[in-house]
């Protein structure tokens, strides 16, 4: 399906019943990422919709180079589009900043956050890890193959990555939308410039922070100190998980989630 921001349009799925909750993505992934059986866990309880950003799969491309802020300002649009005045939130990796970005521009639009395996800038985190330098090494080499495999084992902890069967699926996956290679260097860009360290203690919607210790993505301490630069956070780690944790431990990720959002 697709939505019309006016100037140009954003692909989404939309399921379930119940309090509004968006997801947002993070770079170079797309709706499939989220996986049916995570989604099916929150159907029950939310009107779930997952959004492609501008670039990404059938969303309309914007020229030029993009901001944090800016893919914030879409994530509100969409929100407008869908008649929606406030909305749960939950952002993974780009996405939550993303989500970040969104709470402190809208303050007003967001009910509860939900930040996954993300970072906020500033000078107590930590952004080399090495996941994502292996995958632009990857990319840039014109490899398909060896672009996708890189990505899946630097999004994926080592016990999840050595069943081969989890490597089809995510191949599979990972090919079911168009992800432009130009697209992904500006969400790369407008990452790495990405600080909200500062405005984080202002942020009033009840926070929840999640991700995996083994990410090499994102370094699990980086979440630790979004957790603690916003007031009342808590963090729930999944000991051992890579970068897509909900994907290898769906059922704790979704209830989770469930926990914070409806309590």
């Amino acid at each position: 399906m697709h939505i019309d921001l006016g100037d140009r349009k954003l692909s989404y799925v939309r399921r379930g019943s119940g309090e509004p909750l968006l997801l947002i993505m993070g770079m170079a992934g797309h709706i499939g990422l989220w996986r049916d059986d995570f989604l099916a866990q929150l159907e029950p309880d939310f009107d779930v919709v997952a959004y492609d950003h501008r670039g990404i799969g059938d969303s309309t491309d914007v020229d030029g180079q993009f901001t944090i802020a800016e893919l914030a300002d879409d994530a509100a649009a969409l929100l407008d589009a869908l008649g929606w005045s406030s909305a749960h939130v939950f952002g993974i990796s780009m996405g939550g900043m993303i989500a970040q970005e969104l709470v402190l521009n809208h303050p007003e639009r967001v009910r509860r956050l939900v930040l996954g395996c993300t970072y906020c800038g500033g000078p107590r985190t930590n952004p080399m890890a090495p996941g994502p330098m292996r995958m632009m090494t990857a990319m840039n080499s014109g490899n398909l193959e060896a672009a996708l495999r890189a990505g899946f084992e630097a999004n994926l902890s080592p016990a999840w990555t050595a069943d081969e069967a989890h490597w089809r699926e995510f191949h599979d996956v990972a090919l079911a939308a168009r992800v432009p290679v130009p697209v992904v260097l500006r969400q790369a860009q407008a990452a790495f410039v990405h600080d909200t360290s500062t405005r984080l203690p202002a942020v009033t919607a009840p926070t929840l922070v999640m991700a995996g210790t083994a990410d090499e993505m994102v370094l699990y301490p980086n979440n630790e100190v979004i957790a603690a630069l916003i007031p009342g956070a808590t963090m729930h780690p999944f000991p051992d998980a890579g970068h897509l944790y909900w994907w290898e431990h769906p059922d704790e990720a979704a209830a989770t989630i469930r926990k914070h959002l409806l309590n």
